[in-house]
């Protein structure tokens, strides 16, 4: 794959960090920045990464500080091509947006008054997600090993229409500071790093982080769901066996 193809895809993202005077926060050591040269090098040498030129045509900011989950959950129904609702603004055109997926099934599993509040917890995001014709299996990093969570997200990511979300915490990675949701877009093998598609964007830029180090992050409790440990929802199309 050429270098060429490689800005290109980082400028379909529009992430190009070209600003001096761009806000987001500096990255630690251990995170490489997607359009750095080293981010660059880890998407050429990747072994799996169908998801993410389905994820970067349909990437989302999260409007606000608590709908992390929300972005997420939009992203991989539209990269799905999940039958959307109507928006009256976009007629005759459908698309899952960050508010039309809020419902009253969705308030039965999370209270759009206290998801503006708390933001989403990981069964939350499973919750929601089954919703929708589309099957998600949620896994909590108790339950699972490194070992197991590399081999399911990095078979998911080479897959067409399937998605990996992670729930981590941002402190566990040296980010700041508290719980996070995004979508995983690949996988390079070679440096066993997963590319993180950070909807906060306004906060920090997607980010290759190593997989013990992303699984060390969803191994933390969350004391909003009972202290369970956060962890990750794999998602496929509802036909997919």
């Amino acid at each position: 794959m050429s270098k060429h193809f490689v800005h290109v895809a980082v400028v379909a993202l529009g992430l190009f960090v070209t600003s001096a005077g761009a806000e987001t926060l500096k990255l630690p050591d251990n995170l490489t920045g997607f359009s750095s040269d080293a981010g660059e090098n880890y998407f050429v040498e990747s072994d799996a990464r169908e998801a993410y030129f389905p994820l970067a045509s349909n990437f989302l900011t999260q409007k606000t500080q608590s709908y992390c989950g929300v972005a997420s959950i939009v992203m991989v129904l539209n990269a799905l091509n999940v039958p959307a609702p109507s928006v009256p603004e976009f007629e005759p055109y459908r698309t899952f947006t960050q508010d039309n997926i809020l419902d009253e099934r969705t308030d039965v599993i999370l209270a759009r008054d206290v998801l503006a509040k708390k933001g989403m917890t990981l069964d939350q995001i499973g919750g929601i997600l089954a919703t929708q014709p589309v099957k998600a299996e949620v896994r909590h990093a108790a339950d699972s090993s490194v070992e197991e969570f590399r081999k399911l997200a990095s078979s998911y990511l080479s897959q067409p229409n399937h998605f990996v979300i992670v729930n981590y915490l941002r402190k566990a990675i040296g980010q700041e500071k508290g719980g996070h949701i995004s979508p995983l877009a690949a996988y390079d093998g070679k440096a066993d790093r997963f590319l993180i598609l950070d909807v906060a964007r306004y906060k920090y830029p997607p980010v290759w982080v190593k997989a013990s180090e992303l699984f060390d992050a969803m191994n933390t409790q969350d004391s909003d769901n009972e202290n369970k440990t956060r962890g990750f929802v794999l998602v496929s199309a509802a036909s997919v066996q």
